[in-house]
């Protein structure tokens, strides 16, 4: 009896031992996830919404909230596209924050049309929020767009003070992933412009730099839609910046065969509805040779698997905020970049064959 008591005791002590071990292993393990904040200017599925449930089912990623900014939409539009889009995936737990909703010149959108006309012929005509009304409510929106209540609510809480809190709490560990204008971050920067120096990187999909702007000669929309508050987050001191431009997105096209693809895949039928009124869907059906593009996809992705990305250069980056024909205008530097500015590191190519299975992953659950 002796030698069996003194057998259970050792198996209990070497039990208690093991798991002293591997507890803080385990802790270990679940602290990998990568805790990211999606700030967007929202809109469904392709480009941003996709972009946001990449991140939400990525096992490595923690997707600690979603801040909407002005830039496609207005902060209303793009909410009630980001709680439809959450409720839809059965994932409310992650929390949605309102923020900034018109651009640093405050009358920006005023001389858009005439901006185009002088120095955009021939380009993108798309002016985002500016385009059409600003919406009463989210909950309008929402009502309108989807006939039904909203499960979810936005927190009462700015997007800008959530970004500052979590970067605060969390020193060294969160990404910022900022796919619409530079608003919110800018803001957040306001508020406490030390954050810079505690995030763990920023990702934008933002900028042309080597090639033609989509808005404009040189322009690309996130930046030129609020060229000022680009200008200060990109030249604030952050850890690491990390820029998914046109350079890129370019190259990362939607053929009509995957469009099919993605198609096919869908059977829930709020995302059915969704994607009936894809804007690229009618000219996929007219044209076998259209192809469209996913701009803020690339961004979730490269967070997702760093080794999507196959070629980049680190270069110092900034803003033309001059008003005139290169207003908006991202500039990037071989060699040293005027007082002020910062270096990035710019993506030019990706591994499609990592790309397009992490997107036809998103599709399989909706």
């Amino acid at each position: 009896m002796k030698i069996q008591n003194d057998f259970r005791k050792f198996f209990r002590i070497v039990g208690i031992l093991a798991l002293a071990v591997l507890a803080p292993l385990g802790r270990g393990l679940a602290a990998e996830k990568e805790k990211v904040i999606l700030d967007t200017d929202m809109v469904e599925l392709l480009d941003d919404g996709v972009a946001m449930m990449m991140l939400a089912q990525a096992p490595n990623i923690q997707l600690e909230g979603v801040t909407i900014v002005f830039g496609n939409t207005w902060v209303e539009t793009g909410t009630a596209a980001a709680i439809r889009q959450l409720e839809g995936m059965g994932r409310k737990d992650i929390p949605v924050f309102m923020g900034v909703n018109e651009p640093t010149r405050k009358d920006r959108f005023a001389h858009m049309a005439e901006e185009k006309r002088l120095y955009g012929q021939n380009f993108d005509s798309h002016k985002g929020a500016a385009g059409y009304p600003r919406p009463a409510s989210w909950q309008q929106v929402y009502r309108e767009r989807y006939h039904r209540e909203p499960e979810l609510q936005p927190r009462k809480e700015a997007a800008a003070d959530f970004i500052v809190r979590t970067i605060r709490k969390n020193p060294g560990e969160v990404t910022l992933v900022a796919i619409g204008s530079g608003a919110n971050l800018a803001a957040a920067l306001d508020r406490d412009p030390s954050i810079a120096g505690k995030v763990k990187r920023v990702v934008y999909m933002a900028g042309a730099f080597m090639v033609e702007g989509n808005v404009m000669p040189h322009g690309e929309f996130n930046v030129w839609i609020d060229p000022e508050s680009a200008r200060k987050v990109y030249r604030a001191p952050w850890t690491e910046q990390v820029f998914l431009p046109l350079d890129v997105c370019n190259t990362a096209k939607l053929s009509r065969q995957e469009y099919q693809v993605l198609t096919g895949k869908i059977t829930q039928p709020w995302a059915r509805a969704m994607w009936k009124d894809y804007w690229a869907g009618p000219l996929f059906q007219q044209d076998p040779g259209f192809s469209s593009y996913i701009w803020d996809v690339l961004a979730a992705a490269v967070v997702i698997d760093p080794l999507v990305i196959t070629r980049e250069e680190t270069l110092p980056v900034d803003v033309n905020d001059q008003y005139g024909p290169g207003y908006g205008d991202t500039l990037a530097y071989r060699g040293f970049g005027p007082e002020g500015t910062q270096k990035a590191r710019i993506v030019f190519a990706v591994d499609q064959d990592r790309l397009w299975p992490m997107v036809e992953k998103v599709f399989d659950r909706l």
